[in-house]
């Protein structure tokens, strides 16, 4: 028979059906259950590799680590990552597929229900509840043709259906209202209840707005969930997690780090860990703002890094960096930023641009040539003996990460490589990054590479000497970190939730 299910859908982008799903997720893993996580069709830029090397959705690996369980690339077999405002690469099954239009990727979709049917089934046959997201919302009519993430997906699990909109951007009734009435009748009946998520003020006055939502949609509010900070890996943006940062921050007697919001930003989680050090103030550098005085400036991937290098240019980021780079700041480079210090990025097949070769910021002695084949690969290794600064105090220290990249860097005379990593497939030893002769600027291909708390303390530490600071106490564990914090949120969705309500909408008892 197979698996019971739930899926949560949304009045729209952004309004926090991943974090409800993580949440629920949690729930049903401490109260007993086999639980996993799906979405037929993710579209997001911060992805993740599996153990087999596969590329999913960065949120339903999170998920997947709320259950207690290894991310599958059965639970996100359709992964869209936006290269341009109307393009995007198509992952399936973990592998790329190729890059469509979005016209030519919504006429292909009739073609991806038995994708995600066989992936859906697969998953199914080996937990006892599965929790299924949406994307977008279901009221996109214009969508509704050939839909395999909202209501077609319901259909094809034969899920009921549980709506999430957002009080805190205002209009949640009207969203609320206007999701359910745009369904047609067979789709409504599919839904159960909604949820108000990211509350914040006194319920006694919402709750006069809920019965008369109630009665217009005739479905239960089956509860209001408080806008809280609890640190979930986001699915695409970041926005959650600048506010987050906002709350925490002290920029005095601390080490201050910048990173670039570029454009087409891709795994920003990958900076996460460096916040949890009290000594350190993150702040994310908006578009078109000046990055100003840093010790460090991290320059993130990017699923288009000659489109984001020019926007870079045009910001006068690159100059910027230079001058910081002068003044003895670190430069750190993750992938794509790792691309744009070098000296020339070139693209002779036209996966990214139009542009054959673009001159980077220079900082690094290095030449990258985008290639067809993308790399997506777990690796771990070694950080080689260095002389000089930051990479003298990282010197010999482990790594660990992921590969995502579409590219190959040569590394010339001017630099020297940063590590010597080992891919789990092959179990050849290969070199890795750069680094300048000061040491002090340095990129590598491995994202994650801060997940590893002996690292990021290494990183935050050297940066604290050099201020005149006091180095962090201990090192952070990063994994045990995002354990506590997934038990903090689902305790708030305990108390926020009906979930004896819920629990009879999945068609399950409680172990409880």
């Amino acid at each position: 028979m197979g698996a019971k299910c739930i899926m949560i859908q949304g009045t729209g982008s952004s309004v926090g059906k991943s974090r409800i799903v993580t949440g629920l997720c949690r729930i049903l893993k401490q109260d007993g259950f086999r639980v996993a996580p799906f979405k037929a069709q993710n579209m997001a830029l911060n992805s993740y590799i599996t153990r087999e090397g596969l590329e999913i959705g960065r949120a339903q690996a999170t998920q997947a680590e709320a259950c207690g369980i290894e991310p599958s690339v059965l639970m996100n077999p359709v992964l869209l990552k936006p290269t341009s405002d109307k393009n995007c690469q198509v992952v399936l099954k973990g592998r790329v597929y190729g890059n469509l239009s979005a016209m030519d990727y919504h006429e292909f979709k009739a073609k991806l229900k038995e994708v995600v049917r066989e992936a859906y089934e697969e998953l199914k046959s080996q937990y006892e509840i599965i929790v299924i997201e949406g994307a977008g919302s279901p009221a996109e009519i214009n969508l509704r043709e050939n839909d395999i993430v909202n209501m077609g997906m319901a259909e094809m699990a034969d899920a009921p259906v549980v709506i999430v909109g957002d009080i805190d951007r205002g209009g949640v009734f009207a969203s609320l209202y206007g999701t359910v009435m745009l369904l047609d009748e067979k789709e409504r009946e599919r839904v159960k209840g909604v949820i108000i998520n990211k509350f914040r003020g006194d319920i006694k006055l919402l709750e006069p707005g809920i019965k008369m939502l109630e009665d217009l949609i005739k479905k239960p509010v089956l509860g209001v969930v408080p806008y809280d900070y609890s640190y979930i890996d986001e699915e695409d943006d970041p926005t959650y997690e600048m506010k987050r940062l906002r709350l925490r921050n002290n920029k005095a007697k601390s080490v201050v780090i910048k990173i670039l919001l570029l454009p087409h930003i891709s795994n920003f989680t990958d900076f996460v860990p460096l916040s949890n050090f009290e000594n350190t103030y993150l702040e994310y550098v908006k578009p078109g703002e000046s990055i100003g005085d840093a010790d460090a400036v991290i320059i993130p991937g990017t699923k288009n890094t000659i489109g984001d290098f020019i926007r870079v240019k045009e910001w006068g980021w690159d100059e910027e960096i230079k001058s910081l780079a002068q003044k003895g700041a670190v430069i750190v480079g993750i992938c794509g930023g790792f691309q744009m210090l070098g000296k020339i990025i070139r693209d002779p097949y036209g996966v990214e641009s139009e542009m054959k070769e673009v001159e980077g910021i220079g900082l690094l002695d290095v030449e990258t040539e985008i290639t067809k084949n993308k790399v997506t690969r777990k690796a771990k290794g070694r950080v080689l003996e260095h002389e000089k600064g930051l990479a003298a105090h990282l010197s010999n220290l482990e790594v660990e990460g992921y590969e995502i990249h579409m590219g190959y860097t040569t590394v010339k005379e001017g630099s020297e490589t940063f590590a010597a990593i080992r891919r789990k497939e092959d179990g050849e030893e290969v070199l890795d990054g750069a680094v300048d002769r000061t040491g002090n600027i340095w990129g590598t291909y491995l994202h994650g590479i801060f997940d590893r708390g002996e690292f990021a303390k290494r990183f935050i530490d050297f940066l604290s000497e050099r201020k005149g600071l006091r180095s962090s106490p201990k090192k952070v564990d990063f994994v045990s970190f995002k354990e506590e914090q997934f038990d903090k949120w689902a305790s708030i969705l305990r108390q926020s939730l009906d979930m004896d309500a819920i629990y009879k909408i999945v068609g399950i008892k409680s172990k409880s």
